[in-house]
Order: structure tokens, then C-alpha cells, then sequence
């Protein structure tokens, strides 16, 4: 297998040469490594590091003592950026020969072989055999097929990534009701329905375990999402993670919307604007997306790394940060081709809605998104004056 070198932060590797004549889909080359998953990568180092020196301060432990499983290592750059950038204790691990062996020769190139060690199994039988304080699952698709061993195996931080963003966002909507048990929507504002369908699934696996959790920071980015969980131990952990399921009941033809909490809602579907008919999606999750003080300690430590996709990082963090914690944006300009309006600016908008005494914020999942607490019909008043 033909290799070359690349690096990311302060972290070099060899990565596999994709076959002659073949430069995408990384998937061509006999190892996956994607180079425009990148900012994910940078992403993950500075969370990792900043949930890391939490935890070392909570339990009195050293970051090396940290236990970090990297579950699809592929090429091994996510875990071995880990182990170098943040000091944590690596497993890396892939169930293919080929992978194994360039990790063993990354390990060996990193000079990181007494905090990183690699293991080539099944990654749900890693998970099921041992504990780890922070599971990174990051599958090239669905992590639905994981998620019971991931939920089993973390004991303090699961880092999840999916990229199957059709199925959960509703554009397969058979797949995503097989792979998540729930109901998706594909509308304006899908990109935050495949987060929140996605922390749905995870909050139910990890009930079935006794365990609970907070979402620290949660991003929709390109064709993936990415949440960083933080995992609480005991039925009453998983019972308080619980009443954050529910249900949305949204109308296409106006807007409205409604949230019910709990696993079995009695919904109205006839719509109290316009009397159309209303949709159901869930059971999702309609708590925070993320913890602001830990996005904060996100950004404090990113000042003090080197990373290639530092300045877009830390938009998205910021604006994860910023958001309302209120469950699904409104798209400015969706709501303006209803009402048959132009679109004002951004900034405009947002100021004038503030001063109906609203709370308003802009997202990270478009430029045109906003979240609000105002009622649809004072939205729309403040549009139609614009």
C-alpha cells in the first residue's frame, strides 16, 4: 500500500495513496482518510482537550489517565491528534488488517506508543469487552449500529458523528425510521432535525443502560452532524434525559409549530392558524444542543492550538454558543416567499424583532436561520413591516 505524509495541527501521519487516476472518494483508497473532514478533526481536539482538563479536575485524575477509544481509526490521524494534541490514553482501532498495520506504523512514527496502543476487532465487540471515559464513534455512515455498544462501553464523554444526513433529515424517510425509530421531516429547517433525531436515538440507548446526558456541543457541518455528550451514570440520570423527548407538530402550509414532551404525545394535527393539516416528527430531542461554558472552554483552548481549520472552528463553536436554547430555527427567507415580501437584511430583521421585547439569535446551521421565542404571527408582523 502506497503511502505519503500529511499533517494536521501538530500531528504527522501517513495516510494511504488513493489508486492511480483516483483522488475522490477517499473511500477508493485501500485505508479511509478524508482530508476535508479536517475541521472535524480540529473540532475534536479542542472539545476533547477542554472536556479532558474538566474531568482531570473533577476526579483529581492526570489527562494521561483519561481513557479515549477512537472505535474506526481507519489511517489512526483522529486518535493519534488526540494522544499527541490533548495527552489523553489511545486505543485506536479498526477491524481491518490493512488499517491495523498503519496505525502500527503511525504509532511508531508519532513516538506516542506509551500513550496509544491499537487494536484491530469488531468495534461493537471492543465496546462491549471494555470501558472507556470518552468513546469517539465516527463511522462512514450511520452510528446507529453502534450505539448500543457505545452506549455501553462510555463512562464519561460519547463523541458521535453521522454522516447518513438524508435518512436523518428526512430526505429517506423509510431509512431514517428503520436506523433511528423515529419520524424525520425534510423542510427548511432539516439540518437541526437531524441533530436533534439523532440525540433522540442517543438519549433512549443510553437508557436502556441506566445512564443520561447533556449535550455539550452539538453542529450540523456540511454532510455531517457531530455531538459531544456528556454521560451521567443512574436511572434518575437517564429519567431527567428522558422528558427531553418529544414530539414537533409542524405546518408546512403556514409555519406553526408545537412541541410535546414525552414518548407518547395525544397530538392535534389540524393547524390553529390555517387549519391545514399538521406534521408529526419524533421522538427527538427537544433539550439544549449545547452547554455554553463548555463552548466557552472550547474556545479557550483553541487559542493555544495549532489547527488548519482554526477560524471556521471557531465560528461554528461561537454559534453554537450564541443560539437560543429553543428547539428549531425559522428560515427568514422561506418565511418571506409565504408572505410574498422581499427579505430584509439579517441584522435589520433580528433588531426589529428584539424590539417587540422577543428573544432572537442567529444559528450556525444557515445564514438565514434564526431561533426565537416569539410567536409566528408577531414574526410575521415584524416581516411584513420590514
Amino acid at each position: 500500500m502506497k503511502s505519503t505524509k500529511v499533517t494536521e495541527g501538530t500531528t504527522t501521519v501517513l495516510v494511504p495513496v488513493p489508486p492511480e487516476g483516483v483522488s475522490f472518494p477517499p473511500s477508493e483508497a485501500p485505508v479511509f482518510y478524508n482530508p476535508h473532514m479536517e475541521l472535524n478533526r480540529d473540532i475534536s481536539v479542542v472539545a476533547t482537550l477542554a472536556y479532558a482538563k474538566r474531568l482531570s479536575a473533577q476526579k483529581d485524575i492526570g489527562i494521561s489517565d483519561i481513557s479515549y477509544v477512537d472505535t474506526m481509526s481507519a489511517s489512526g490521524i483522529r486518535g493519534l491528534r488526540i494522544a499527541n494534541e490533548v495527552g489523553v490514553s489511545v486505543t485506536l482501532n479498526d477491524w481491518s488488517d490493512e488499517a491495523f498495520e498503519l496505525i502500527l506504523e503511525n504509532i511508531e512514527l508519532t513516538g506516542l506508543s506509551e500513550i496509544a496502543e491499537a487494536t484491530c476487532k469488531n468495534a461493537n465487540v471492543l465496546m462491549h469487552e471494555r470501558r472507556f471515559n470518552i468513546v469517539d464513534l465516527d463511522p462512514f455512515g450511520s452510528p446507529a449500529p453502534y450505539l448500543d455498544a457505545a452506549t455501553r462501553s462510555v463512562v464519561h464523554l460519547l463523541e458521535v458523528t453521522a454522516t447518513d444526513t438524508a435518512p436523518l433529515c428526512g430526505a429517506h424517510f423509510n431509512s431514517g425510521m428503520r436506523k433511528y425509530a423515529a419520524v424525520p421531516l425534510n423542510n427548511e429547517f432539516h439540518s437541526e432535525m437531524g441533530v436533534r433525531i439523532l440525540l433522540g436515538k442517543v438519549a433512549r440507548e443510553l437508557a436502556k443502560h441506566d445512564k443520561g446526558m447533556t449535550p455539550l456541543l452539538s453542529h450540523a457541518t456540511r454532510h455531517y452532524v457531530r455531538s459531544y455528550l456528556q454521560v451521567k451514570k443512574g436511572a434518575k440520570q437517564a429519567d431527567r434525559t428522558l422528558r427531553n423527548l418529544g414530539f414537533l407538530v409542524h405546518c408546512e402550509q403556514c409555519g406553526q409549530r408545537k412541541f410535546f414532551n414525552g414518548i407518547a404525545a395525544v397530538i392535534n394535527d389540524t393547524c390553529p392558524s390555517c387549519e391545514s393539516n399538521m406534521q408529526v416528527a419524533g421522538p427527538l430531542w427537544l433539550g439544549k444542543l449545547h452547554e455554553k461554558e463548555f463552548c466557552d472552554e472550547v474556545l479557550l483552548e483553541i487559542e493555544s492550538l495549532e489547527l488548519g481549520q482554526k477560524v471556521q472552528g471557531k465560528k461554528i463553536i461561537e454559534a453554537c454558543r450564541d443560539e437560543l436554547d429553543l428547539p428549531f430555527f425559522y428560515d427568514q427567507h422561506l418565511m418571506c416567499k409565504k408572505l410574498g415580501v422581499s427579505a430584509p437584511a439579517m441584522d435589520v430583521f433580528i433588531e426589529a424583532l428584539r424590539a417587540t421585547g422577543a428573544s432572537v439569535s442567529r444559528t450556525h446551521f444557515t445564514g438565514t436561520s434564526f431561533k426565537t421565542d416569539a410567536d409566528l404571527d408577531s414574526i410575521n408582523e415584524v416581516l411584513r413591516s420590514l
